[in-house]
C-alpha cells in the first residue's frame, strides 16, 4: 500500500500577478511539483458510489498493467453558506466536505490498493475542470471515470460526457 496526501483545495484565491513586473508570469505559484511515481500514471475520479468503484476497479487494472501509479482524485463538495452579521451585507463562506478524509481512510484499508502506488488528491470546485487539472499536473495517460446514472445527469449533463468533449488527454468512462 502506497499511501495517500491531501492537497490543498483548487478553489483557494491565488496571488494576481502584477502588471507592471518585467515577468509577469514571475509572481505566480509556483506548480506543485508531483511525485516522479505519479508522472504518467491514471487518473481516476472517486467519490464512493458504486459507478466510481467501478471505475477505481478498472483504473486499477491500467496502472497494475502498465506498471504506473494511481492518482485517485475526490472532488469535494464546498457548500456555500451565507453568514449575515448585523448590518454588513451577507458572506459567502465553503463549508468543507470531510468524506475525503473518510474516503482515505476506507482507501488505506483496501487490500485491492495494495498492488499499485496511489495517492488521493482532494481538490474543490468543478469536478470536470479539476480532474482536467489533475490530469495535466500529472500528465496522466488517461482519467477514468464512472458515468452518471438518474435525472440529474440527464438534466445538467453528466461529468463523463462533459470530460470527454474538453479533456485534452484520454477519457475512459465505465458504465
Amino acid at each position: 500500500m502506497a499511501g495517500h496526501e491531501f492537497f490543498e483545495p483548487a478553489d483557494r484565491k491565488r496571488p494576481v500577478a502584477d502588471p507592471t513586473a518585467a515577468d509577469p508570469l514571475a509572481a505566480e505559484e509556483p506548480r506543485p511539483v508531483c511525485d516522479p511515481a505519479f508522472r504518467h500514471g491514471v487518473v481516476v475520479g472517486f467519490d464512493g458510489s458504486t459507478s466510481s468503484e467501478r471505475a477505481l476497479a478498472y483504473a486499477i487494472g491500467m496502472a497494475h498493467g502498465s506498471h504506473s501509479g494511481l492518482i485517485i482524485v475526490h472532488v469535494a463538495n464546498r457548500l456555500p453558506t451565507t453568514v449575515w452579521a448585523g448590518c454588513e451585507p451577507p458572506v459567502f463562506v465553503d463549508v468543507p466536505d470531510h468524506r475525503t478524509e473518510v474516503l482515505g481512510l476506507e482507501l488505506a484499508c483496501a487490500d485491492y490498493l495494495a498492488e499499485v502506488p496511489w495517492i488521493l488528491v482532494e481538490r474543490g470546485g468543478d469536478i470536470c475542470h479539476e480532474l482536467e487539472e489533475v490530469g495535466r499536473e500529472y500528465e496522466a495517460d488517461a482519467i477514468v471515470v464512472g458515468s452518471t446514472h438518474g435525472i440529474v445527469g440527464r438534466i445538467f449533463g453528466s461529468v463523463a460526457g462533459r470530460l470527454a468533449k474538453r479533456a485534452q488527454r484520454p477519457v475512459i468512462v465505465i458504465p
